[in-house]
């Protein structure tokens, strides 16, 4: 399904639902309605003032009403309420337009800003922030930072050109570089190094792993310079591969865990970073061919990593 029946609101997509098709969920649910407040007890009575107020539809975009009939592997759309708990996020209001056409926005997000929602960030995002302010409900990152991550990202303004962009991330069409502060290396580590792993993320667990296999990801590593009084060095990082956690993993697994790292080397209770040391990593820039205009384009983070400001 391409497009949802319902517009993007505040800036926020509708939440899809796919009806489960196994026999007991057909034989316990008569209709839709029963399968939402049956699934979600809790909010039972707020999905019944949204079906009341036609705000639930199916994959068709037909109101759901109570006698809407149970569909296995149908679609219900509804709208969910933000969190009213949802913290606000000041970074926010330091994510810098880098470029903006007909097709693309390219920003510098900030360190500590979800690029879309997810988990306990709704609101506080990137793309609903940017889809909000500058009124482009069609918005979509065309890739995904992660939340501790600063540097350039790149969404789609339109809804026709955002798989053609996805795919170049998809494909490994994009240079992506990035720019890491972390400790100094031992005496004989010499760079550039690539490292392959295997990385594995399992769900529920917050840090991705190395795992015996197969490689399915690879990153150049290099040391472009140093601090030697403060043990530090500044390092230039070319992912080949996309996996979660790659970088912060890779340059772990070297014994040169990212500065201020919530993971890596040691996992914190929390897993959460501290506002005042971010995680020192930066999407520096990202390079690709336009698959529209056949352009060769190159967009630039203006961030600079705090603890490498500093040094001296």
């Amino acid at each position: 399904m391409p497009f949802p029946p319902l517009p993007v609101r505040d800036g926020l997509n509708p939440t899809r639902l796919v009806l489960p098709h196994d026999a007991a969920s057909v034989a316990r649910w008569g209709t839709a309605v029963e399968y939402l407040v049956g699934r979600f007890p809790d909010d039972s009575e707020r999905l019944l003032e949204k079906v009341a107020a036609g705000e639930v539809v199916t994959g068709r975009g037909v109101r759901v009403d109570v006698d809407t009939p149970y569909e296995p592997r149908g679609f219900l759309f509804l709208y969910r309420d933000p969190p009213a708990d949802e913290p606000r996020v000041p970074a926010l209001d330091d994510v810098a337009v880098l470029h903006r056409d007909e097709n693309l926005l390219v920003v510098d997000k900030p360190h500590l800003v979800a690029t879309m929602p997810r988990g306990r960030w709704v609101t506080q995002t990137v793309l609903v922030h940017l889809r909000r302010t500058l009124d482009l409900p069609e918005l979509a990152p065309a890739h995904r930072l992660d939340r501790p991550t600063a540097g350039v990202l790149v969404l789609t303004v339109r809804a026709r050109v955002r798989g053609a962009y996805q795919d170049l991330f998809q494909e490994r069409r994009v240079r992506k570089v990035y720019e890491a502060v972390a400790p100094l290396p031992p005496d004989g580590l010499t760079f550039p190094t690539t490292v392959r792993s295997r990385i594995v993320k399992h769900r529920g667990i917050a840090a991705a792993q190395e795992e015996l296999g197969e490689p399915n990801a690879e990153s150049l590593v290099d040391l472009v310079a140093r601090d030697d009084a403060r043990g530090l060095g500044l390092y230039r990082l070319e992912p080949h591969t996309g996996k979660t956690h790659q970088l912060r993993l890779h340059l772990a697994s070297l014994g040169l865990p990212i500065l201020h790292d919530p993971f890596w080397p040691v996992l914190l209770p929390d897993a959460e970073a501290d506002p005042a040391r971010p995680l020192q990593l930066l999407s520096r820039s990202l390079t690709f061919t336009d698959p529209f205009t056949g352009e060769h384009r190159t967009f630039a983070s203006r961030r600079m990593l705090a603890e490498w400001q500093v040094r001296g």
